[in-house]
C-alpha cells in the first residue's frame, strides 16, 4: 500500500474531551454518587452524537467511576470507602517510589516549586477552597513524579487518583488538611538534604495518614 500521511481524526479528540469533562464532573461531585447517566441526554447536552459519549462512559466504567448493569442505565459509582482504602495503599506506594527516584534528579527550581505548591495548598485550605486545595496538593506530588521520569508510575496513578479525589471532596469539610501542609514541609526539608529514603517514607506516610482519616469517617 502506498504510504500516506493521515490527518488527525477530530472524533478522537472529541471522545477524549467528553471523557475528561465527565470525569471531572464525577470527581468534583457535579454528578453525585449514584446519579443516573443517560448517553442520549448527555449527547444532547454536548451537542454531539451518542457514540463518543458511550465510549467515554465505557472508559469511565473500566476505571471504576461509573457502573452499569445489562438492561439498566449507567450510574455514577457510589462512594465505597473500602475501595478507597485499597486505592490509598497503592497510591501511597507509587508516590513513595516516585519520591525515591526523583530525589537525585530534583533541581533547585523543583524545590522552590514544592514550596510554592505547599503555600498554595495552605492558602486554599484556609479559604475552604476544596478544589483549589486538591489541585495544589496534586501539583506538589506531580513535581516528584515528573522528576522521577517513570511514565509507568504516572500511568498507574491516573487510574487510582480520581477515586481518592472524589472521597476527598465529599469529606473535605471534616478534614484537618493543615496536617498535610506540615507533612509536606518535612518532605521538602529532607528533599533538600537529598535523603531519598526519608523522603520516600514521609511521602508514603502522608498518603496513608490521609487515607486512614478519610476511610475512618464512615466507621
Amino acid at each position: 500500500m502506498k504510504n500516506k500521511k493521515f490527518t488527525p481524526i477530530k472524533r478522537l479528540s472529541l471522545r477524549d474531551e467528553v471523557y475528561e469533562t465527565l470525569k471531572n464532573s464525577i470527581v468534583q461531585l457535579d454528578f453525585e454518587p449514584g446519579a443516573r447517566l443517560h448517553d442520549k441526554e448527555l449527547a444532547e447536552d454536548f451537542g454531539i452524537s451518542r457514540t463518543p459519549v458511550r465510549e467515554a462512559l465505557k472508559r469511565l466504567e473500566d476505571e471504576g467511576l461509573v457502573e452499569s448493569t445489562p438492561g439498566s442505565s449507567t450510574r455514577v459509582t457510589p462512594l465505597k470507602e473500602e475501595e478507597a482504602s485499597h486505592a490509598f495503599t497503592v497510591a501511597a506506594a507509587l508516590h513513595a517510589l516516585g519520591a525515591r527516584l526523583s530525589i537525585p534528579q530534583l533541581a533547585e527550581r523543583d524545590l522552590d516549586l514544592l514550596e510554592s505548591a505547599n503555600e498554595e495548598l495552605e492558602l486554599a485550605l484556609k479559604q475552604q477552597d476544596f478544589i483549589g486545595a486538591i489541585k495544589a496538593d496534586e501539583a506538589f506530588h506531580q513535581i516528584y513524579l515528573q522528576a522521577a521520569k517513570n511514565p509507568e508510575i504516572i500511568s498507574a496513578l491516573k487510574r487510582i487518583i480520581p477515586k481518592i479525589q472524589r472521597l476527598e471532596i465529599a469529606q473535605f469539610g471534616s478534614l484537618n488538611g493543615l496536617k498535610s501542609v506540615e507533612q509536606h514541609k518535612k518532605i521538602i526539608e529532607v528533599s533538600r538534604q537529598r535523603n531519598a529514603d526519608m523522603a520516600s517514607r514521609l511521602v508514603e506516610e502522608n498518603w496513608l495518614s490521609l487515607g486512614e482519616l478519610l476511610t475512618s469517617k464512615g466507621k
